[in-house]
């Protein structure tokens, strides 16, 4: 019988191969998707400031920046490209000894460049295009104010985080594989991501946008005045760096994000879905 979706444990069958493929790619090929994954995210994390850099209310800026963000994997998902955190899936294949665990940190070594990449990209474009003058640069001002408010957490808060936002983009992922169609997979992505933006979780490929864009805007005395006219403290403006970018937010965030898709999705799929059916074919086989 012709089905409109895959059930969950052919999901999980599909990512064994999925898996396989991802790891055996080039490293060039793993680098250049992953500049066009990370673009795509910072594409939608700049799309998101744009849209609610001059909302109050906390609660509708991130309901609609959720709504504008999801974009963001629609095009990772649909268009083709490779993102680190959905790849984190990759563990289902190498737990079914369908691929190695070594070619697995391969990928995730080169597709986070390549994330890398492609946000700051998009992050150099974006701030010499002049688009940080909106609104007599207030624009300028929120994104300082963005990236200081992910640089000023602790290391634990990130990490707790950024096991939630994995945990929901895998889902999302997970559930736009089940969709044989483009719609479906439109509808599976946007409420999951819509989910994680609004919430306030932490993506680390995102966050390879905001941050590196909050850094350099404080090279423009307006931005920095719109900034501190939002609420910012000039210790805070001060605070945002470079180290603090890698050591308070991306190193706990990646973390995080690891455990959320690699463990809560990935492997407890796996064990769900595959585990007992490789041990019963196992035991037959004997």
């Amino acid at each position: 019988m012709d089905k409109s979706f895959l059930s969950p444990a052919e999901i999980a069958e599909s990512f064994i191969e999925m898996g396989r493929y991802k790891a055996g790619l080039p490293a060039w090929k793993q680098f250049v998707l992953g500049i066009m994954g990370g673009a795509f995210i910072g594409l939608a994390a700049q799309g998101s400031n744009v849209a609610i850099h001059t909302v109050s209310s906390v609660g509708v800026a991130k309901l609609l920046s959720g709504a504008i963000f999801s974009t963001g994997l629609m095009m990772v998902v649909i268009a083709g490209a490779e993102l680190f955190t959905g790849n984190c899936l990759m563990v289902l294949s190498c737990a079914d000894r369908k691929s190695g665990w070594t070619a697995m940190l391969r990928n995730w070594f080169f597709v986070y460049l390549g994330n890398f990449a492609g946000a700051m990209i998009v992050v150099l474009l974006v701030h010499y295009s002049g688009q940080l003058n909106y609104s007599a640069g207030l624009l300028g001002g929120f994104t300082i104010k963005v990236a200081a408010g992910k640089t000023g957490m602790s290391f634990v808060n990130a990490f707790c985080l950024g096991i939630l936002c994995n945990w929901l983009v895998c889902i999302a992922i997970w559930m736009s594989t089940a969709a044989r169609d483009i719609a479906g997979k439109v509808l599976a992505i946007f409420f999951p991501i819509w989910l994680f933006v609004t919430s306030g979780f932490e993506h680390s490929i995102a966050n390879m946008y905001y941050i590196p864009a909050g850094i350099l805007a404080k090279s423009d005395p307006m931005w920095v005045k719109q900034a501190l006219s939002l609420g910012l403290t000039q210790g805070g403006i001060d605070a945002l760096s470079w180290g603090t970018f890698i050591t308070k937010n991306l190193i706990p965030v990646t973390l995080g994000n690891i455990v959320g898709g690699a463990g809560f999705v990935g492997m407890a799929y796996w064990l769900i879905y595959l585990h007992r059916q490789r041990n019963a074919e196992g035991e037959a086989a004997k």
